[in-house]
């Protein structure tokens, strides 16, 4: 069979898999095997040692040492905590609500490293505020919705350790790859919501709108004794992100190191501060971050031996010289890269789409002359689009269930622009490549 007929089959069929709903473990599992036992049946008892090869990694470590460092702040008021700390500073400024949930979101997502949860837990706070205070339904969702993406780019993030375990590329230096873009994209948002409000005295907007904010009158006046104080249970959460990020550049530690010092730290802030250290309460976080865990890391398994399969098959090599072949100059293919993962975005979450591309894409990056530190902050922002565009959409769904009586048609209006934002964020890194690569090439060790 042609090699490129192959490769269509196998992607094609395993696309297909994870766009039914199937679990994506048992998804690429299934078709790796399948394949095998069609065009390679001597392979299969070289199965467990493919399997054991590929997760016998210090870095996996990492994975469920950065999700135990989030349990904990999950399963407190941390986001309560955080968010109203942010208000309290910034409720003068104008769209001061809407820019301390940005800012809570991306806070609290370097926190926890998870996109759907950062929303959650910023929005089962923020939404209802803000459509307490005015703000039209489609702003209000689509804000939040937009600010939890932050949750797989803000290190440290779970999605860029997949990403440096599956290229072989350092965990650390994708870690610090997403600082200033993180920080970056949290300001256009910022910037965003402030231009909303100042557009809206001067032209102010019809009730049902998108942009409509009916400021209602709600009087708040923070004392500075008041606005120190919230720092208290605050700051300890937040010298955790600077310890594990200051570790990783000064090259004092792995990132396996540092996610199980930041565990241990988030395990006993808990503790002191909000008192929870009750058998049952501590056995709840460690099932979660047993649960999640085991899910990425089975993902993983299955996804490597994914690309395994694939390899052998010679369908990653085909795929990789057919799209470095075509006449499109570097930036072109780039473009084309750029269009693949917003479609794979849309309708497979981006634990998978890392995983199964990634290492496909990787030998294509480098043969273009690009930076792979500076492809991994682009494919994850692409990605960060595809958590906000349906029908998977999983912050989507997220702020649907906060508040079920806005229709998704208006929790679409609202997150448009902020998908502009992601897209602009983009094209200022394939200008700037220095925005992602800078801080990487000054680490330490």
């Amino acid at each position: 069979m042609n090699e490129y007929v192959l490769a269509l089959l196998l992607f094609g069929s395993a696309f297909g898999l994870l766009i039914s709903g199937i679990p994506i473990w048992s998804g690429l599992a299934g078709i790796s095997i399948l394949f095998i036992l069609i065009f390679s049946p001597h392979l299969m008892t070289t199965l467990p040692y493919v399997l054991h090869g590929s997760m016998d990694s210090f870095a996996l470590l990492a994975i469920p040492l950065f999700i135990l460092l989030s349990a904990p702040i999950a399963e407190s008021d941390a986001s309560r905590d955080l968010y109203e700390t942010l208000h309290k500073w910034l409720h003068k400024i104008p769209g001061g609500l809407g820019i301390a949930n940005m800012v809570g979101c991306g806070i609290f997502a370097a926190l926890c490293g998870s996109s759907p949860a950062t929303a959650a837990a910023i929005g089962g706070i923020g939404i209802p505020e803000m459509r307490r205070r005015g703000y039209s339904p489609a702003l209000a969702t689509g804000l939040i919705a937009h600010a939890g993406t932050f949750g797989i780019l803000i290190p440290p993030s779970v999605t860029m350790i997949l990403y440096g375990v599956a290229t072989e590329t350092s965990i650390g230096k994708c870690f610090i790859a997403g600082i200033i873009p993180g920080i970056l994209l949290v300001l256009l948002s910022c910037l965003w919501v402030a231009i909303v409000f100042f557009y809206r005295r001067f032209r102010p907007a019809k009730p049902g709108s998108v942009y409509y904010i009916e400021e209602k009158a709600v009087e708040e006046k923070f004392s500075w004794r008041e606005k120190f104080v919230s720092l208290i249970k605050v700051l300890p959460f937040v010298l955790i992100i600077f310890g594990i990020m200051g570790s990783l550049y000064g090259g004092w530690a792995t990132p396996s190191e540092a996610g199980g010092l930041g565990a241990v730290m988030s395990l006993v802030f808990v503790m002191v501060i909000y008192k929870i250290f009750r058998p049952p309460q501590l056995w709840k976080i460690f099932i979660k971050a047993l649960n999640e865990s085991s899910m990425i890391l089975m993902i993983m398994a299955a996804a490597l031996l994914f690309s395994w399969v694939s390899s052998d098959l010679y369908a990653t090599q085909a795929l990789g010289e057919l799209i470095l072949k075509l006449p499109l100059g570097k930036w072109g293919i780039i473009f084309v890269i750029n269009i693949l993962l917003l479609i794979l975005g849309c309708f497979i979450p981006p634990a998978a789409v890392i995983l199964m591309v990634a290492p496909l894409l990787l030998p294509i990056i480098q043969g273009l002359g690009f930076d792979p530190i500076w492809f991994a902050v682009i494919m994850t922002v692409n990605l960060e689009i595809g958590l906000v565009t349906p029908p998977v959409g999983l912050n989507l769904y997220v702020v649907k269930n906060i508040a079920p009586d806005i229709p998704m048609s208006q929790v679409l209006l609202g997150v448009a622009p902020f998908i502009l934002i992601d897209c602009l964020v983009i094209v200022c890194l394939c200008i700037w490549p220095e925005l992602a690569v800078w801080l990487p090439n000054k680490m330490i060790g």
